[in-house]
């Protein structure tokens, strides 16, 4: 697996900034902070900054909060990226495969990583909302942050990429957001779940190479002359 990265991205210097600046540091970041998490110590601006976001929020912020933790949770997302998968299908298998490798593998691994750290979720106020599981990495994070990331990555040689990726880099932001206004993570949990649903997703896109041609292995010039 490790050499097909290598070669992935030496194909590149797109590629080689994928591997090192979206897969490598965002990895090492993730294992520091868990890391401190495993060794049950509280990042000391973690309950001062949930408790300054608490006090400055309004029912309309809660609401809106309320909202983004259905839209971007599993019951949202999972169903949608089954029928983006299943459209892919029809147009580019290997991009379809993809999809459900980046989405699929991030949803499962986010539940690995917190049967791993079991992290107890913050209790700093009666909540809006009850939240089973572990706190770590937040799970919407994760899930929105791989969606995202795959999507723009699908579209990137398209007149959409930037609408994708100012949209995206939003919902994601507000879904993360989100969930330490209704209390349920810590900061540090969002953020593991940024980094690794991307690293995950541009490490899958190293693997898979959902656009290469089918002989040859280069990037068909008719669909996009500017691969990331």
């Amino acid at each position: 697996m490790f050499s097909r990265l290598r070669t992935a991205a030496s194909s590149s210097p797109a590629a080689l900034l994928r591997l090192l600046l979206g897969i490598l540091l965002p990895l090492l970041i993730v294992g520091f902070i868990g890391e401190d998490v495993l060794e049950h110590p509280r990042f000391t601006f973690e309950s001062p900054l949930l408790l300054a976001l608490h006090a400055h929020s309004t029912p309309l912020i809660d609401q809106l909060s309320l909202l983004l933790a259905t839209v971007g949770g599993v019951a949202v997302i999972a169903p949608l990226s089954a029928l983006i998968a299943l459209g892919l299908w029809f147009y580019r298998r290997q991009a379809a495969l993809f999809f459900v490798a980046a989405v699929l593998g991030a949803a499962l691994l986010n539940g690995l990583m917190k049967l791993a750290f079991h992290r107890p979720r913050p209790a700093l106020w009666p909540r809006l909302v009850t939240e089973g599981g572990a706190s770590f990495p937040s799970g919407h994070s994760m899930y929105s942050a791989a969606f995202v990331v795959a999507l723009i990555l699908l579209v990137w040689r398209t007149r959409w990429r930037w609408p994708a990726l100012v949209l995206g880099l939003a919902f994601t932001l507000a879904v993360g957001g989100s969930r330490l206004v209704l209390g349920v993570h810590y900061p540090t949990d969002v953020l593991a779940g940024w980094l690794t649903g991307t690293a995950w997703v541009l490490g899958s896109y190293n693997l898979l190479r959902p656009f290469s041609a089918l002989k040859g292995g280069r990037e068909p010039q008719a669909v996009s002359p500017n691969l990331p």
